[in-house]
């Protein structure tokens, strides 16, 4: 048996894993720039997202070892991750086309509201009412995001239709987190990743030909950066330092993400932000902290 300072010294942070941790958000946050280079639809690119990898997550599952349920937990498990992987397809699709619509610093922040809606539906699982950090992060949350939203309109309907896309791909994200914590404690990281991974690929391939999108791109590399940035390098990379790290640093790193895509933006694309949407974007990116902050609270 190990001892507790045995335990204590496998999570300790060393410089590896704060690269690992500041290089999978990077990665991350440079996906909605893949998304606007490829000549496919966004749809489409969220299932190349899913599929191109498929091959090497399988073997990452194959060389770490996947735990085998139990019987009676097995269906249950297994089909936990299957439903995963379709709204884990949903989120994808939801985001996609929030970010072929709006500036990329605000799919970025929207996008990771999950975190925020989740803490949301978590006090209304519970009955209680938010402690003071819950609180703050839920009011700059929601000031944050008026803001935003406000500015979007000001600029294009389309751009606010696009904004409320990334919001919705947040909702789909949170059932997507319950149902993998279910069956979290049976399959390890890879084997979560590939399982789910495969069960949403099909899922968006419909969606994607139901919207009438181009599937089949005339330029490949936007998609396989896509593909190993964000499937394999960024979750990756965060799966492997997460959890040598305490809820504000990983809020803080976190905020490299819209920081990125807003930098990403702006060389690419000619975005450019005004004090007003400075404040929304400051708004929304203390709430995440607050929020992982709280997290933290409760464990």
């Amino acid at each position: 048996m190990t001892s507790i300072d045995d335990r204590r010294a496998a999570t300790r942070p060393n410089p590896w894993h704060f690269v690992a941790l500041l290089g999978g958000n990077f990665a991350l946050a440079l996906g909605p720039w893949f998304v606007r280079m490829a000549d496919c639809g966004p749809v489409s690119a969220a299932f190349w997202r899913l599929f191109l990898p498929l091959p090497l997550l399988g073997l990452l599952a194959l060389s770490q070892g996947r735990q085998n349920p139990r019987s009676g937990f097995a269906l249950g498990a297994w089909g936990a991750v299957a439903i995963a992987g379709i709204f884990f397809a949903f989120d994808l699709a939801s985001w996609h086309i929030g970010i072929s619509h709006t500036r990329l610093g605000n799919a970025s922040l929207f996008g990771n509201s999950g975190s925020l809606i989740l803490m949301t539906w978590g006090l209304l699982i519970a009955r209680r009412w938010p402690r003071p950090l819950e609180a703050a992060a839920i009011f700059a949350a929601t000031a944050g995001a008026g803001i935003l939203l406000g500015r979007s309109l000001e600029i294009d309907q389309a751009t606010l239709i696009g904004d409320l896309f990334c919001i919705l791909a947040g909702f789909f994200y949170v059932f997507y987190i319950l149902l993998i914590q279910r069956a979290r404690g049976r399959f390890d990281s890879w084997g979560l990743l590939f399982n789910s991974t495969l069960a949403g690929a099909p899922v968006l391939l419909a969606i994607a030909l139901a919207l009438g999108e181009p599937v089949w791109p005339h330029v490949w590399w936007p998609l396989f950066a896509l593909a190993l940035g964000s499937q394999v390098i960024g979750q990756g990379l965060i799966v492997f330092a997460l959890r040598h790290f305490s809820a504000l640093i990983v809020g803080v790193v976190l905020l490299t993400q819209p920081a990125v895509s807003i930098m990403a933006g702006w060389f690419a694309f000619g975005e450019t932000i005004g004090w007003l949407d400075g404040l929304g974007m400051v708004l929304i990116a203390g709430a995440l902290v607050l929020g992982r902050l709280g997290e933290g609270a409760t464990r």
